[in-house]
């Protein structure tokens, strides 16, 4: 079984992939240019340029979207590790602990499912501590 994280983070950790990504790509291509490959090296250059500056715009998508979800997750305190996480949708996984958390019965796993490792918490939504604008 992979080890997953929160939904949150699965998302911010593709955005620094596609950012690296994107790096990585207009580094190579400036290898072009500073080993001199003449008139073919500088149109790898421009081209993986021009690839990895989408790429990095895709990321900087990415991590916008991440941040516009993280705002509307629903903010509840962990019953494994006492933290306070984001979860978004009816299940998630603590982002700290890496617990599964859902707030809805039927998508609570059943116990041939359930691994040491990771075990299922019952959580009720309290928005008591969250902030409310005036």
């Amino acid at each position: 079984m992979r080890f997953r994280s929160s939904k949150v983070n699965e998302f911010r950790l593709w955005g620094l992939g596609m950012t690296m990504g994107g790096m990585l790509l207009m580094i190579i291509g400036l290898a072009g240019i500073v080993f001199d490959w003449g008139k073919a090296g500088r149109i790898i250059a421009v081209v993986f340029m021009i690839i990895g500056m989408i790429s990095m715009m895709v990321s900087m998508g990415i991590y916008f979207w991440a941040g516009m979800l993280s705002t509307s997750a629903t903010v509840i305190d962990c019953p494994e590790c006492g933290r306070r996480t984001k979860m978004l949708g009816k299940t998630d996984r603590c982002m700290f602990c890496k617990t599964i958390l859902t707030v809805d019965p039927q998508f609570e796993p059943t116990a041939e499912n359930e691994t040491a490792a990771t075990h299922t918490v019952q959580l009720e939504l309290d928005r008591a501590h969250e902030h409310k604008p005036h």
